[in-house]
């Protein structure tokens, strides 16, 4: 309607201009300069932005021209030109006369009206330059005509773009001072697991973190530092090639660039004693924002479960029966600093730097019962072990952005240099006593520790470029080179009784280094004809690794010359608010460190892993079919269909092997390239208005899917399977809100290639065998509640509780020739949380100004 208003404006303008204009454009007396008409070649440009430096679309910008009226013998402002600036706020006027000044108005609702007398300023003794860049101009607010208008409006829960879906959480209160695992399980088309393993599609996407590969995990990510969650199911070509299947998960940060200075702090506690805390503070004056996030979290993690396993590749066969109980202590910190530098209206450079230090200190207890089931009958024993470790991790990263816009519309440049390295630690003390039965006679002991510690490297350099081709088509092409370095040492001991010291087991003992790079470039093109779009791209990688056991110098590389990873992007709207969406993308999935490094852990006999250095990466083919419709009142519906098929499929698998460490036959949990897999399904995500103080979104995705091993040994089937996730917020009376949230999983293969983080250690896969087994169908319901204070209600409490009804387990059931296994665990049932957050800030322009009469600092703010 504005654009429309607008539109009409300009029209009026125009028809009275051309009304007023002598025939022949008769000249003032005295002739224009130069003789003739006036020259009309100029070119006047810059950006509309309001008091806070945000972008305003649909203004209305006027040139006008003082000049002789012929009819009335009088001077008149006559207009000589008239636009609207785009959604940037853009606006660029061309064919506007370059001889004498002219006068610049802007006007939009609630704003005063901006006047500037504009020329075009002469080069030396010659002519006039032709084009004029008038800058960013900053529109100010009329209270006159705003004092009496209240506006309130929520920000729209999700947004479809052609490659990706975002969701809005900064408005779920169930996750306020958690970490990215809580705010992960409120967002459509994602699932959790009770270890913070996340699946898309029952496969592992990759995680990025404001647009960028990151190493970290979602709990060493704050919740309430998080703005949107982008979901791409089929990313394009100007992401990452791997991930594999499952696509990309981005979290982008929260990013404020309000002149003046606003923040947040927040502290909580949960119903297990752990504290939490945190606090964001930005600041922006003139040419300057600075921004700073922190937060800690202590973990007061509880975890029981149980393994039941019968062996059928030992003689005599072995059923054995493992109760645990996990405690998790210690914390972790997060610190992230940026400046931003505006050196002028188009280019920005930014300067951000990343803390991370975590210490943590799990302890659990293992009760070990174990038969052995002979022909002639049953002998059991029963074992007791106690498991003390400590693990410390620190990592800093440095990012060097920079932006520029250029005076085309629609075209930039960004070029990106980051880094991030750690370092870290872990040891354990595994104490196992073995007696005749629970309660009965001591028999024997067992001491173990392993000592580790190992450093990486991660170095990222990208460059971006847009290109606005008209107003319709658009070109994107960039660059990108990424260089990894890990470095991992793992040392086993076992207590000798005779000299009372601790022998190293060389068997399971590794050191190992690993290099990564990639390269890559990419370039993509995007236009419409009516009511249909595209967007078609390629992207080429190469990468090579190469890893080395430092303990004998065994060496194990691999190289993948260039590969080619095209994507499509097709989108028909059909009316009525409907739209068509295909997609078809080839990924590439590599191998992580962890998945490829021969070290064999022990140290739990039920359930040694080992990596394996001669993996190969997978690669991905998807196509995806998705239908839209959005209703009058914003809601909106979309159902998608999708097919994805992978080979050299990386998965875990569990097959019986000679143990290094005893040199006896166990079975041991590593990685394969399975022959290949598919999943195909369909899934339906709605977000629904219903009331004013009422919305819902729902998700629910039915697919099927199957890993084929290529091995005789697999019996795992192809299953269908039901993941839905259900999101109800309520605005309640007195400025209570309520967040209800369901999930629920049916039985279902398990997840294939799930992955560790930064600081994780060795994979701990408990036979968790994707082509070996399933996951028996569980759900969840989560409840929080907020009150806000105050009369702006600045200040807040929020109250959750996590798995109210102590049903969230995951039981894992695996089996081949050689075994059965039945896995489960119950992580932090019923789990309760209470924070209290505080909104502070002040928009003022002239904040850090230097005053006449005072001594204050105009760098530091701060008063001398």
């Amino acid at each position: 309607m504005q654009r429309f208003f607008w539109l009409i404006a300009l029209l009026t303008f125009t028809v009275a201009a051309h009304a007023q204009m002598p025939p022949g454009g008769t000249p003032p007396p005295g002739g224009f300069p130069g003789g003739g008409k006036p020259v009309a070649n100029g070119h006047l440009y810059g950006k509309v932005l309001d008091s806070d430096g945000k972008p305003l679309p649909y203004t209305s910008v006027i040139v006008f021209q003082n000049r002789y009226d012929t009819i009335t013998g009088t001077k008149k402002d006559v207009l000589v030109k008239g636009a609207m600036t785009q959604n940037n706020g853009d606006f660029s006027l061309e064919g506007v006369p370059t001889f004498g000044p002219l006068i610049l108005k802007i006007s939009a609702t609630g704003f005063k009206q901006y006047v500037q007398t504009v020329s075009f300023k002469k080069a030396g003794s010659g002519p006039p330059s032709t084009d004029k860049d008038l800058g960013n101009i900053k529109l100010s607010s009329d209270i006159s005509q705003l004092n009496e208008v209240t506006v309130t409006a929520a920000k729209p829960l999700m947004k479809v773009d052609m490659d990706k879906k975002v969701f809005d959480v900064t408005q779920n209160i169930s996750s306020v001072g958690g970490t990215a695992q809580d705010v992960m399980k409120n967002v459509p088309s994602v699932n959790v697991d009770v270890d913070g393993n996340m699946t898309m599609r029952n496969a592992t996407p990759q995680l990025y973190l404001d647009g960028r590969p990151t190493t970290l995990t979602l709990d060493q990510i704050p919740a309430d530092a998080i703005e949107t969650v982008e979901v791409m199911t089929a990313p394009s070509a100007k992401y990452d090639a791997s991930g594999g299947g499952a696509g990309i998960v981005n979290i982008v940060l929260k990013k404020n660039r309000k002149t003046g200075y606003n923040g947040n702090i927040r502290a909580g506690i949960s119903s297990r004693g752990g504290l939490n805390g945190g606090l964001d503070f930005n600041a922006r004056q003139g040419k300057f924002n600075l921004s700073a996030n922190a937060m800690y979290n202590q973990n007061k993690d509880r975890t029981t479960g149980y393994t039941d396993r019968t062996d059928y590749s030992t003689d005599p066969n072995l059923h054995t029966l493992q109760n645990n109980v996990q405690t998790g202590g210690g914390g972790f910190m997060f610190g992230r600093v940026g400046l931003d530098y505006f050196m002028n209206n188009r280019t920005t450079l930014s300067l951000t730097g990343t803390k991370v230090h975590g210490e943590m200190s799990p302890k659990s207890t293992l009760d070990i019962f174990t038969d052995s089931l002979y022909d002639s009958g049953t002998t059991s024993s029963y074992g007791h072990r106690i498991t003390d470790g400590k693990r410390v991790f620190n990592g800093n990263g440095l990012e060097l952005a920079m932006k520029h816009l250029f005076p085309h519309e629609g075209d930039e440049l960004s070029v990106t240099a980051n880094y991030f390295g750690g370092t870290n630690t872990n040891n354990s003390l595994y104490t196992t006593n073995y007696y005749t039965a629970k309660g009965g006679t001591y028999t024997d002991d067992v001491i173990q520790k392993i000592d580790g510690d190992g450093k990486m490297h991660h170095i990222t350099g990208q460059a971006d470029y847009t290109k606005a081709l008209s107003a319709k088509s658009k070109l994107e092409a960039g660059v990108r080179g990424q260089f990894n370095y890990t470095l991992n040492k793992n040392a086993t001991y076992y207590y000798n009784d005779e000299t009372g010291e601790y022998d190293l087991s060389s068997s399971s003992t590794s050191n190992y280094e690993n290099h990564e790079r990639i390269l890559a470039a990419y370039g993509t093109f995007s236009s419409s004809i009516k009511n249909f779009s595209y967007k078609v791209g390629v992207r080429a990688e190469s990468s090579n690794y190469d890893g080395k056991l430092l303990n004998n110098g065994e060496k194990f590389s691999n190289s993948y010359p260039v590969s080619l990873f095209p994507t499509i992007f097709l989108s028909q709207k059909v009316g009525h608010n409907q739209e068509l969406q295909l997609s078809v993308t080839r990924r590439i999935n590599r191998p992580s460190f962890f998945q490829l490094i021969p070290f064999a852990d022990s140290t739990d006999k039920l359930n040694i892993t080992k990596g394996n250095p001669n993996l190969v990466p997978e690669f991905t083919q998807s196509f995806e079919l998705s239908y839209m419709k959005t209703f009058s009142n914003n809601s909106t519906f979309m159902a998608s269909g999708y097919y994805k098929r992978t080979t050299h499929t990386i998965t875990s698998y569990t097959d019986s092997e000679t143990d290094e460490a005893t040199g006896t036959s166990a079975l041991i949990n590593t990685y394969i390239n399975a022959k290949n897999s598919y999943t195909t399904g369909a899934e339906v995500t709605l977000v629904n208005y219903i009331t004013k103080w009422w919305d819902m979104n729902t998700n629910i995705n039915a697919y099927n899917s199957k890993v084929n091993a290529g091995t005789s040994e697999v019996q795992n089937n192809a299953l269908w399977s039901v993941f839905a996730k259900v999101n109800s917020n309520f605005k309640l009376p007195a400025s209570f809100e309520l967040q209800l949230t369901g999930t629920y999983q049916s039985k279902t293969n398990m997840p294939v290639n799930q992955q560790k983080g930064f600081g994780d250690g060795p994979p701990q896969m408990q036979a968790q065998s994707s082509s070996q087994g399933y996951i028996k169908g569980f759900y969840g319901v989560d409840l929080a509640l907020k009150k806000s204070f105050l009369k702006s209600k600045a200040l807040t409490a929020t109250v959750s509780v996590n798995d109210i009804f102590r049903s969230r387990t995951t039981d894992q059931v695996s089996y081949s020739t050689y075994f059965t296994q039945e896995y489960t665990r119950l992580r932090n049932p019923q789990f309760v949380r209470l924070n209290l957050a505080y909104r502070f800030g002040k928009i003022d322009a002239s904040l850090f100004k230097r005053k006449a009469n005072s001594t204050m600092d105009t760098n530091s703010g701060m008063q001398m």
